[in-house]
């Protein structure tokens, strides 16, 4: 299914404070650095139930020059989840969720969209988790002058077959001032968005990176409309995150065992995609472990949440982590967060997003 049309990408006038008080990047005291742009998506592809990809120009090459048909569905092994047909319609309303939050920060300012579209229990990270509604009143965005420019779209997204959750992700670019003739910051962020008792979608992770120029505007995502699936068994949420927390230990464990690089080749899909700050996203396994072979350093992961969809196919799990020198293990040389995504495909939870913070 070839998905996107052709249009402009929002861009969203914000005040400047002292400080970021409302993008996704932590411990930014620059809005040249964080402001959230996120640029609309390439082509499209479905390729399973629960998850699209897109292909971008950080590819290197289009989906569509290596395979000539369009339409790509392939079913999983699970029974239920070959029962089901994707969940077309959640997905069109989470991706317009995140369209829609956009264009709130253009029309009213960036601080109120974070509010309207944030879950009363959602994560802003600064630098560590905390409660981002909290947060944001406590820390109120200062009077100033000058009016960035910021906007953003999503470029990929994945959903659970049972629509109730899922994320969106995008490259991000921002002007310090409006009348700046070109960007000064680029990135991509993350977010988790879940869908409420009333129906609506809010987002209960917002995460991201900077990183260099990745290329100008794409087109913004159309998402055509359908219908939900036909089959979804239930499943025990709470039993669901205990399994993913346990699942992202056993990662940290087989990263002390194996090496970065490999225990993240055992345990992220082959469509994975590794946020890193500082470096454009790596896309695919093999590009994934290609980045991280040359770090030698042990690391330790240490969840402290997540969740999981009732059809027991998408979730999540985030928390800090520590990196040691691979000389000497008791001498950190880096900690920051992170979330990881995990897709179940067959029998196993594998990772197909990491995105990591550093903190200062």
């Amino acid at each position: 299914m070839l998905v996107g049309a052709a249009a402009g990408a929002h861009y969203s006038s914000l005040t400047r404070g002292t400080s970021c008080s409302v993008c996704p990047l932590p411990n930014c005291n620059d809005l040249e650095r964080h402001s959230r742009l996120q640029l609309p998506p390439s082509q499209l592809v479905l390729i399973d139930p629960q998850l699209l990809v897109e292909s971008s120009a950080m590819r290197g090459l289009s989906m569509k020059s290596i395979f000539p048909g369009i339409v790509f569905v392939l079913l999983l092994p699970l029974t239920v989840l070959a029962q089901q047909s994707p969940n077309q319609k959640a997905l069109k309303e989470m991706i317009e969720t995140e369209q829609s939050f956009s264009k709130t920060a253009e029309v009213k300012n960036p601080r109120q969209a974070f509010m309207e579209f944030i879950a009363d229990d959602g994560l802003l990270f600064r630098p560590g988790a905390v409660n981002g509604k909290k947060w944001m009143n406590e820390h109120p965005v200062p009077p100033s002058d000058k009016k960035p420019l910021l906007a953003w779209q999503p470029a990929f997204a994945g959903i659970a077959a049972a629509g109730d959750l899922g994320f969106t992700t995008g490259p991000w670019e921002a002007k310090a001032d409006i009348n700046d003739a070109k960007p000064g910051g680029y990135g991509h962020f993350v977010t988790l968005w879940k869908k409420q008792a009333d129906n609506s979608w809010k987002f209960v992770i917002d995460l991201g990176i900077s990183h260099p120029q990745s290329g100008g505007p794409l087109n913004i995502w159309k998402v055509e409309s359908g219908s939900g699936p036909k089959v979804v068994i239930a499943e025990d949420t709470a039993k669901l995150t205990q399994a993913l927390m346990q699942r992202d230990r056993g990662f940290s464990e087989d990263g002390l065992k194996l090496g970065f690089a490999e225990a993240f080749r055992a345990n992220a899909s082959e469509d994975v995609r590794l946020y890193i700050p500082n470096k454009l996203p790596f896309i695919g396994r093999d590009a994934s472990v290609k980045a991280l072979s040359p770090m030698k350093e042990k690391v330790v992961w240490e969840p402290l949440a997540g969740d999981a969809s009732r059809s027991g196919d998408l979730g999540y799990t985030h928390g800090t982590y520590e990196k040691s020198s691979a000389d000497d293990p008791k001498k950190i040389v880096e900690r920051g967060s992170y979330v990881h995504i995990w897709q179940k495909k067959g029998s196993a939870w594998q990772i197909v997003l990491q995105v990591t913070n550093v903190t200062p």
